[in-house]
């Protein structure tokens, strides 16, 4: 992986100083109480590589707890703006929404941030009761197509693809949205109602890319019979980063169940909403027990109590294979 990435940028740029402002300020606090400095972080002193999907030098970038802290710091590399920032993936600078840079990053997983590129507008007619698209968002305010179903109208439309960031919907700005905000916009539509949509692509690299076909799952990523922890970083809205072991076979497998029902219910994805509903339920006893948990840790998300009973038979399924989780 490192010589395939020395290959493609030739020569990284010097990287930043390591030593962040946080940990700075713990030092100088410690030295003036004359007390011992504060130890820093271990998930606030891990250092990742980021690089500009559409081609860059290499940057290395730390301290961060949340999306939006990791945003900011990538635009800051490459004096840009953080709103430029659509989307990133781990590990790969195409447009591969399987390899999406969310809340929980690999230890040794490089990032790479794809950015604002060229501005399109399209005209469709909504032919069936919601629009053949599944979003996701980045957790910062940009809503983008993460899959478009086959057979549909819009699949036929070349112009719209998969990693688009809608910028409006008839005008209207949904800069700021959640995707499920959108995908209610969309629902709202009327049947043959015409609409039009402002997207916005990303910088892509030079070569050519597919259009709606994403690369390996989460499960399909770990090898059959894989039962050795991987380290990564969990980015929480709520508190400080952690370090934890990734998910197993069988609560990937969970997981990507609950994230097919956010889609068959409400069109999005979110594999981190769905790891969310996951650790909210992987030790609770029923799902009235379930239920609570979710209302606390999704606060004011809508989350529809018709899915309920599946989400619980994706946990037990898990438990069921695991033991106790």
């Amino acid at each position: 992986m490192l010589r395939w990435l020395w290959e493609w940028l030739f020569k990284p740029a010097e990287t930043k100083p390591t030593e962040t402002s946080l940990h700075a300020e713990r030092r100088q606090k410690g030295a003036a109480s004359g007390s011992a400095p504060v130890p820093p972080d271990p998930a606030t002193s891990l250092v990742f590589w980021t690089l500009l999907a559409h081609g860059s030098p290499a940057y290395q970038v730390e301290g961060f707890s949340s999306i939006q802290e990791l945003y900011a710091k990538i635009a800051d590399m490459f004096g840009i703006s953080p709103s430029e920032i659509l989307y990133c993936t781990s590990n790969t600078p195409k447009v591969d929404m399987e390899r999406l840079t969310g809340g929980q990053i690999g230890l040794n997983d490089f990032i790479f941030a794809h950015v604002r590129g060229r501005k399109k507008e399209v005209r469709l007619c909504k032919s069936e009761d919601s629009p053949d698209l599944i979003l996701s968002d980045n957790g910062a305010g940009c809503v983008f197509i993460k899959r478009i179903r086959d057979g549909g109208i819009i699949h036929l439309v070349q112009t719209i693809c998969v990693g688009d960031h809608i910028e409006s919907i008839n005008g209207e700005s949904v800069v700021g949205w959640c995707h499920y905000a959108v995908a209610q916009k969309f629902k709202e539509l009327k049947k043959w109602e015409h609409f039009t949509m402002t997207l916005i692509e990303p910088k892509k690299a030079p070569e050519i890319q597919p259009r709606s076909k994403a690369g390996k799952s989460l499960a399909e990523q770990l090898p059959e019979g894989e039962n050795l922890p991987r380290k990564s970083l969990r980015l929480r809205s709520k508190g400080t980063a952690i370090i934890e072991e990734m998910p197993s076979g069988a609560e990937a497998k969970a997981i990507e169940r609950i994230d097919d029902l956010l889609e068959l219910y409400m069109g999005i994805q979110d594999a981190d909403l769905a790891t969310e509903i996951f650790e909210a339920g992987k030790d609770k006893d029923t799902s009235e027990e379930l239920v609570k948990a979710l209302k606390e840790v999704l606060e004011d998300f809508i989350f529809p109590e018709e899915v309920v009973p599946d989400v619980w038979k994706a946990i037990r399924d898990a438990r069921r294979i695991n033991g106790p989780l």
